[in-house]
């Protein structure tokens, strides 16, 4: 089995990787403007699960993760073309919620720092 590290490594290659054929390669007009956020391999390098995001949040989730399906293998022997690994890792797709989660949460600070600034009175 690979050491942590090592599973880090071809975790952040396929990461980079992805990205950039999602940019140059891919002309599905479903994964236009959506970026990965975090791909984690298992141990046995079976499955490589990757986490998307959109500019526009998750309105697109559903039609962005179809795309991801419908490409799947096309993407697969790409990345295996550019990865040299023995056995390369089924890929699975998952919605990361996180950029939308800080970004509501920024608002919300923003909110509170608007109401304890004190209002110019003069």
């Amino acid at each position: 089995m690979p050491s942590p590290i090592r599973l880090q490594r071809i975790a952040d290659r396929i990461r980079r990787e992805l990205s950039e054929m999602l940019i140059r390669e891919i002309a599905d007009p479903r994964l236009k403007n959506i970026y990965v956020t975090d791909v984690k391999v298992d141990r046995e390098l079976a499955f490589a699960d990757i986490y998307v995001s959109a500019v526009e949040g998750s309105a697109r989730r559903q039609e962005i993760l179809e795309g991801l399906e419908h490409a799947r293998g096309f993407i697969r022997s790409m990345l295996a073309g550019r990865i040299e690994l023995r056995v390369f890792p089924r890929l699975r797709f998952h919605w990361d919620p996180t950029p939308e989660h800080a970004d509501h949460i920024e608002r919300l600070l923003a909110s509170i720092r608007q109401k304890e600034k004190p209002e110019d009175t003069e």
